[in-house]
């Protein structure tokens, strides 16, 4: 391959002389050429990821164009066949891409409530394929265009019915209200989608123009079409530019504060001094009265909405004030575990609707215009067509999938305008005082508001260590198609997955703890305890040497140990709800640890855990036949002897922590009282940690997947004040001149 030299001029870059090579040199001189041409045209990434796609729509172009070509020029398929895919394509796509529609529009804002796999698949699907569909069918429509200018086509009506279905290619790429991007990483992308847009509305803009000299009604009915989808499009374009990372932080920054004016104060100070006082300055104590909430007694949509307001600026990473805190946390102090709850899904439903759907763009008064444009729009031109428009040339069936393209068209309008009232963006309305008409609408809207639903899905997921390892149907998998088949971990991750109802009393105890962490003398130090703290509460405890322990191992040390407690001796029906619950908060810290492990402090802790696997599974197949359940399991486990340390016989190159959890077990045997009280303190103490170390990025990932219940007690501690994240400041310095 020749090489590029160091510096080459314009004209060595754009004019390079021909030469004759060989296939394989040819193909490297032209990948060479294309390389030289990129380095000196593309001064900035954003610039690359332009010519990335203008290289992909036109390759897809040229792709279409080839593979017509070959297939005239070789007659690999039947005519008959061929004749059949020319004129079927377009249709199968147009209907395909309308399904594709429905589908997003129906399951988009039910994957907030939603936490199962089969959604997120069948989303996922939709979602790649209906860009997708939409540009190669604008692509294929285009090249038809191109054609019927040239006088290969001689279907004169079919074509002027294709020229309008090419306009809601355009309505769809616009996408629904209810999902914009499927994840975060698709809102990085919205330059991307700005080309794409340029290009696929060239191509109907393009189409349309061709299809304007017509005598039919369809030319003026298409521009009806194009406008709506160029709305649609630039909604969406809209909101992946306002959702991304740099812009979304952006508009969380305050407004530059200079402070006082130095310069003019120090003018004057001189002065002052000039004229023969004594100047000195004194400085101005202001008593700053504490901040007290004012909401209502009964939480709300309302109030949920202000705060959200100011602490959707944790999901961008950046710090509140001192003040935002304490009108916070005493607004939380007065609820229960059931309204604080309450409010903060409100908040991360707010949340989840700014990311990844159109809400912030359509849910305000100028996309209630933009939304009134475009039903307008898809009605006049469905009504037109039906009473208006000949359509006796045209064949019935594609006349059925035009009447489906606007009626769907115009329901998706209609369901779009529903799911707007019945939304919590209007629910916010009400009890608003800024106007009587703003009251006034808000009460009318409530007639037609139904029953709120889910705002979350309030499961927790769980894995269980010993169940995996005690009933691992995957174990009996050779060893090579483990490795061959790299699908196999997830699967068995999926597999071993379990949920359970985060139910209100759960939610009790947890808000019950997190308030008792506000009574010390310093609250924000408390998202810095692992556990450590509830054991020092109890001097009786010799537990030390765990407090030493990396949070990873503390928590398969603690699951292991709750789950042997829990195994060997059954609750009684006083202490079952504590015990349950427990349980569960044990075995949802497990799943993040195997699952999310990014969702957790950073540590070692998949190491560990295979590493307690192959131990646990080492010693239940050397006692097979004395081992069917998992009680039996628990009973062999704590029947080993420990007198002696695990690390003095394995050493610490194995990072197992499966007869540490033993000892630990047998401590809390032994304790009969209080023990399950100190557990359960224990593993909300390890939640909050966990909670308040994972970044608001990775919050924000959870929530299309139907939420974490990490994610509501994060911010449920940041409105207790428990987090780093508040900046203590008392504002700017007030001083006045004195002079004598």
């Amino acid at each position: 391959m020749p090489t590029i030299r160091q510096k080459s001029s314009t004209k060595e870059l754009l004019s390079c002389p021909p030469k004759r090579y060989g296939k394989k040199e040819e193909r490297a001189a032209f990948f060479h050429f294309s390389w030289k041409q990129t380095i000196f045209w593309s001064s900035s990434i954003r610039f690359k990821l332009c010519l990335i796609m203008l290289s992909s729509v036109v390759g897809a172009l040229i792709l279409v164009e080839k593979r017509r070509s070959l297939m005239e020029g070789l007659e690999v398929l039947p005519l008959n066949l061929m004749t059949f895919f020319d004129e079927w394509e377009v249709r199968v796509s147009i209907i395909l891409s309308l399904v594709l529609q429905i589908l997003l529009i129906a399951l988009g804002s039910r994957r907030k409530y939603i936490c199962r796999l089969w959604i997120r698949i069948v989303l996922w699907s939709a979602y790649l394929l209906a860009d997708w569909v939409a540009v190669v069918s604008l692509g294929i429509i285009s090249k038809n265009t191109l054609d019927k200018c040239h006088k290969k086509i001689n279907d004169e009506t079919g074509i002027e019915l294709r020229w309008f279905w090419a306009q809601f290619f355009l309505l769809h790429l616009g996408g629904p209200d209810t999902i914009t991007a499927y994840s975060l990483e698709d809102n990085e992308l919205w330059l991307r989608h700005l080309v794409g847009m340029v290009i696929q509305t060239g191509l109907a803009f393009y189409v349309l123009l061709v299809a304007m000299p017509g005598s039919d009604w369809l030319p003026s009915l298409s521009v009806l079409i194009f406008i709506a989808g160029g709305i649609k499009y630039g909604e969406r374009l809209s909101t992946l530019c306002a959702a991304n990372s740099e812009n979304f932080r952006h508009s969380m920054l305050p407004e530059p504060d200079p402070g006082p004016n130095y310069a003019k104060f120090m003018e004057e100070y001189a002065l002052k001094g000039a004229e023969g006082f004594c100047v000195s300055v004194d400085e101005v104590k202001e008593i700053h009265a504490p901040a007290q909430h004012n909401f209502p007694d009964e939480p709300g949509v309302r109030e949920a909405y202000d705060l959200f307001l100011t602490f959707k600026r944790l999901f961008a990473d950046t710090i509140l004030s001192f003040q935002d805190r304490d009108r916070s946390k005493s607004y939380f102090m007065t609820l229960s575990g059931k309204k604080a709850f309450e409010v903060v899904e409100i908040e991360l439903g707010f949340m989840f609707d700014e990311l990844y759907t159109k809400a912030s763009i359509v849910y305000n008064l100028r996309g209630c215009i933009l939304r009134t444009i475009t039903f307008s729009c898809t009605l006049i031109a469905w009504m037109v067509f039906i009473f208006v428009c000949d359509k006796g040339k045209y064949k019935m069936f594609d006349l059925v999938i035009t009447h489906l393209l606007l009626g769907v068209a115009v329901f998706l309008e209609i369901y779009a305008v529903w799911a707007l009232v019945n939304s919590d963006w209007t629910r916010r309305l009400r009890g608003c005082d800024r106007s009587r008409r703003t009251t006034s609408f808000a009460r009318v809207i409530q007639w037609f508001q139904q029953p709120v639903k889910k705002r979350w899905s309030e499961k927790a997921a769980q894995h269980n260590l010993l169940d995996i390892c005690v009933g691992n149907k995957f174990a009996v998998l050779p060893r090579s198609i483990k490795r061959v088949t790299r699908i196999y971990h997830y699967i068995e991750k999926q597999w071993h997955k379990s949920f359970v109802d985060v139910s209100i009393d759960l939610k009790e105890l947890i808000f019950k703890e997190l308030k008792s962490y506000t009574h010390g003398s310093d609250p924000a130090s408390m998202w810095n305890r692992r556990g450590s703290f509830t054991l020092q509460s109890y001097p009786s405890l010799s537990l030390d040497e765990i407090n030493e322990r990396d949070f990873d191992e503390r928590i398969l040390l603690w699951h292991i140990a709750t789950d042997l407690c829990y195994s060997y001796d059954p609750p009684d029906n006083e202490s079952k709800e504590t015990v349950d619950h427990s349980k569960h908060i044990s075995d949802y810290m497990l799943y993040l640890l195997i699952v999310y492990p990014f969702m957790l402090p950073m540590g070692i802790g998949m190491i560990r855990f295979r590493d307690t696997c192959a131990e646990a599974k080492v010693f239940f197949r050397e006692r097979g036949a004395m081992i069917s359940t998992k009680g039996e399991a628990c009973k062999k486990l704590l029947e080993v002897s420990t007198q002696v340390p695990p690390a003095k016989v394995k050493g610490d190159r194995s990072k197992t922590v499966l007869f540490d959890a033993c000892i630990l077990a047998k401590f809390l045997l032994a304790m009969k009282v209080q023990r399950w009280e100190i557990i359960s303190k224990v593993w909300v103490e390890m939640l909050a940690h966990a909670a308040t170390h994972c970044s608001g990025n990775h919050h924000a990932h959870q929530l299309r997947k139907g939420g974490e219940l990490l994610s509501h007690v994060w911010l449920l501690m940041a409105h207790l004040g428990i987090t780093e994240q508040f900046q203590i400041s008392q504002g700017h310095a007030r001083v006045k001149i004195k002079a004598k």
